[in-house]
């Protein structure tokens, strides 16, 4: 996929790092020449340049972009021109950041296809994270559901799913079993849980909650 990524914050050189590892094609911008060569080593070309100006937009072929996305955090007036310049210029597809719904109404009206609240976010996995036991990641499906990763319960340890009656018992669907590096995908409802294992589950959080106190 080729990229162009605007803004070079901390969230935008987390993307662009990330962008490398999934071996996409990007190009960076920012209007500060320390965070362009900061980025270099993670992106396949970098610019210095002022994204709300629109010459310099039109010279860097968006048209040919499958994604751009505007990671710009510091000043929601550059964000919001740069967005409406994309738009106009042909873009594909535009994520802009956000940093309060009021921000996001005026970036969707005025061009972005989406919009991603990087605090928000994080503070909502968090929230979750660190005051649920024994879940180690978990990512928000809709409001309310989610897919968690969690610690086996030791007492399932040598009982079998169907023995356990889990999606009944305990509402929450069984995704994948894992032990080390191991993958089980949607187990049988034979399998017999091993100690060591941890899980993927999905289900409501607030049923997720009560699953997680089990020992």
């Amino acid at each position: 996929m080729t990229i162009l990524l605007i803004g070079l914050g901390r969230f935008g050189k987390h993307l662009a790092m990330k962008f490398r590892d999934m071996k996409h094609e990007v190009l960076a911008i920012d209007a500060v020449e320390e965070r362009v060569n900061e980025v270099l080593p993670y992106v396949t070309n970098a610019q210095i340049g002022d994204s709300t100006n629109e010459q310099f937009i039109a010279s860097l072929g968006v048209r040919n972009f499958d994604l751009c996305v505007v990671a710009i955090g510091d000043n929601f007036q550059s964000s919001l021109e740069t967005t409406s310049l994309l738009k106009e210029n042909g873009a594909k597809f535009v994520v802009s950041r956000a940093s309060r719904d009021v921000h996001a109404k005026f970036l969707l009206r005025n061009g972005a296809d989406d919009v991603v609240y990087p605090e928000r976010q994080m503070a909502d996995w968090a929230s979750v994270r660190y005051t649920m036991k024994n879940v180690s990641d978990y990512f928000e499906l809709m409001k309310g559901h989610a897919v968690f990763h969690v610690a086996l319960p030791h007492s399932w340890i040598g009982k079998s799913i169907i023995e356990l009656n889990v999606r009944r018992q305990f509402k929450v669907n069984i995704l994948a079993v894992r032990n080390n590096n191991e993958w089980n995908p949607l187990p049988n409802a034979d399998y017999v849980f091993s100690e060591g294992e941890t899980l993927w589950i999905m289900g409501d959080i607030k049923d997720v909650a009560k699953f997680t106190s089990l020992k």
